[in-house]
């Protein structure tokens, strides 16, 4: 039964490569079919579980409700969406981001599920370090807008340079894991090359400074919750 479980759960989220817009297209009526047959076997196991639980204490699980939930919502979106593809109308499936609720909930998920526990306690915890590297992001936004908005600069695209500044907070944002390095700053150096001063100094504080920062602490946030949940064990 676990290895059929985990089989169906595998099953269901894999649709996602051959569903529209998928990476190897398959036809609706097949990928329709087989998530359907994978929805049966997940009642199915939940029916097991009801079988052999007190009725009081099926009911008062969680995991239960939310696999009979997560059931429900893809049966209606999966039906609205046949029907709107029969009419012609474009519509998403927006029922995808529930698949993974069956494989953290089945009870044969459990170190899943204490993964996904520990993930979830550690949130709350590097909430001040993530706010304290938003507040450091919108300064050298803020500073950016004030050092290059009023130079009428281009990109070389011939748009604005930093003119917009939700614009210039994302492009800092990307900035930081260095996608778009050298080539956000090459108007301002083109302009000046001191200005080059502002971007690295960017770099060092947003990236190797609060990256590792924000990375040790979710590090021993997480193995602290995860030594509590497995009682004391050694994690490391």
């Amino acid at each position: 039964m676990r290895t059929a479980t985990y089989f169906f759960i595998f099953l269901n989220l894999s649709l996602a490569v051959f569903e529209e817009p998928a990476v190897y297209p398959l036809p609706f009526l097949v990928t329709s079919l087989v998530e359907v047959l994978c929805l049966l076997v997940f009642f199915g196991r939940l029916t097991h579980f009801a079988k052999v639980t007190l009725r009081n204490v099926f009911w008062k699980d969680t995991k239960n409700i939310c696999i009979m939930v997560a059931i429900l919502l893809s049966l209606t979106d999966l039906a609205i969406y046949g029907v709107l593809r029969i009419y012609n109308v474009r519509s998403i499936r927006w029922s995808r981001i529930v698949r993974p609720i069956f494989l953290i909930n089945f009870a044969e998920s459990r170190q899943i599920r204490r993964a996904f526990r520990s993930i979830r306690n550690t949130l709350p915890e590097i909430t001040y370090v993530f706010l304290l590297f938003m507040f450091s992001l919108l300064m050298f936004s803020l500073m950016a807008l004030k050092l290059f908005g009023e130079r009428n600069l281009q990109t070389a695209e011939g748009l604005p340079y930093f003119k917009n500044y939700l614009e210039i907070v994302f492009d800092l944002y990307v900035l930081v894991t260095t996608a778009n390095s050298p080539d956000v700053m090459m108007p301002a150096f083109d302009f000046s090359s001191w200005y080059a001063l502002f971007f690295i100094a960017f770099v060092i504080v947003n990236t190797y400074i609060f990256m590792s920062l924000f990375l040790a602490v979710v590090y021993n946030n997480y193995k602290k919750h995860l030594k509590v949940m497995f009682g004391g064990l050694n994690c490391d």
